[in-house]
């Protein structure tokens, strides 16, 4: 855990805001007019979560080159599996919350762009690292 905490300090606070934005009771507003407001609120937390977790992770490897596999499981894998625990947990284990498979499409989606991006970005490194070859 101690490893973590220094190579992803940053990621574990994104991470617990995460956990508490999944589980504290809401207050209504003028924004809860607006539709589907809250799926484009879960795209944005776990674009954040898997976006830092890609961040730290290609800056705490970037001279030891550790496979890219495990930020894919890092980075994206793990992020939907616990948005998915996080929907079970809101369905059955609270009751002013609810388990929701758009929400979960919702987190996916914020992964997923987070990996494209992260991937880019990664691309667009290493080119001009190479002298902008290729």
């Amino acid at each position: 855990m101690l490893y973590f905490l220094r190579r992803y300090p940053i990621s574990m606070l994104v991470i617990l805001a995460v956990i508490y934005l999944s589980f504290f009771r809401p207050p209504s507003t003028d924004l809860d007019s607006i539709p589907h407001i809250d799926k484009v609120v879960h795209v944005c937390m776990y674009f954040g979560m898997s976006g830092m977790l890609w961040l730290e992770f290609l800056r705490a490897h970037r001279r030891d080159r550790a496979p890219l596999w495990h930020a894919w499981v890092g980075a994206f894998l793990c992020p939907v599996l616990f948005s998915g625990v996080v929907e079970l947990l809101q369905a059955y284990c609270t009751t002013y919350r609810g388990g929701d498979w758009l929400d979960f499409a919702a987190n996916a989606a914020g992964a997923a762009l987070a990996t494209a991006v992260a991937l880019a970005v990664r691309r667009a490194l290493r080119r001009r690292s190479a002298g902008g070859c290729r």
